[in-house]
């Protein structure tokens, strides 16, 4: 096994005691700390406790299944989740996305691939902490956040305020599917009654000013039935 590169745990929530065994084993010999849970409860006790680096979630459980899990986590908690599921179905992909899931895979399902998947959500996670986080930037685009400034291709780009915080937010989290009551709550903190479509509406005139085709956008991408994300190193 190679020597462990991370201080905190990758958190397993399974109940298949083979599964789980599985998964752990992959993941420690590529160098992860990993702690094995087999319930909804025990999995939030123990991310409370360990603060993981990663939780990787079967959707069923028992007692609490992982949708559930998945909601309470999000509450307060911004860990990567990679979710565990037995049914290929866009519904269920589109429901983990639609909670807070970053990615999920299908059982039955390679430990290797697992392994990358995992590695790939902490490549994309690791690089958002790396960047300041008044400056992002991603290809062409490029804002800072004290400036209160956005540029495309080293010419400033005029966004209104509701614009500017909507792009920070995206381009905060590259890769991170967020639902348009997800985008409404970070816009209008303080509550009000405001229509989801008004996301479509800021998220039209971003590409207008942004995208070199709004019409096929690179960098603020659709996730249909879910919301939207901005592009990561991972898309062509």
């Amino acid at each position: 096994m190679p020597e462990t590169q991370y201080r905190r745990p990758i958190l397993i929530v399974e109940d298949d005691r083979n599964i789980a065994a599985l998964v752990e084993q992959y993941l420690q010999r590529e160098g992860f700390t990993t702690v094995r849970v087999g319930d909804g409860p025990a999995a939030l006790a123990a991310a409370r406790r360990e603060r993981p680096l990663l939780v990787v979630l079967d959707v069923m459980l028992p007692g609490m299944d992982g949708w559930e899990v998945c909601r309470a986590l999000r509450r307060d908690s911004e860990v990567p989740i990679l979710m565990l599921t037995a049914r290929a179905e866009e519904t269920d992909r589109v429901a983990g996305f639609s909670i807070g899931a970053d990615d999920y895979v299908v059982k039955p399902f390679s430990p290797r691939e697992l392994v990358e998947r995992v590695k790939a959500i902490l490549r994309r996670t690791t690089a958002r902490a790396e960047v300041p986080a008044d400056i992002l930037e991603c290809g062409p685009i490029r804002l800072d956040a004290e400036k209160h400034t956005v540029t495309m291709d080293g010419a400033a780009v005029a966004l209104t305020p509701s614009e500017f915080k909507l792009l920070r937010t995206m381009m905060s989290y590259p890769g991170k599917v967020f639902t348009r009551d997800e985008l409404l709550d970070r816009l209008y903190r303080d509550g009000g009654a405001v229509v989801d479509r008004v996301i479509d509406v800021h998220m039209g005139k971003l590409r207008q000013k942004l995208e070199p085709d709004p019409s096929s956008p690179r960098f603020l991408l659709t996730v249909h039935g879910v919301g939207y994300r901005f592009a990561d190193q991972a898309d062509p």
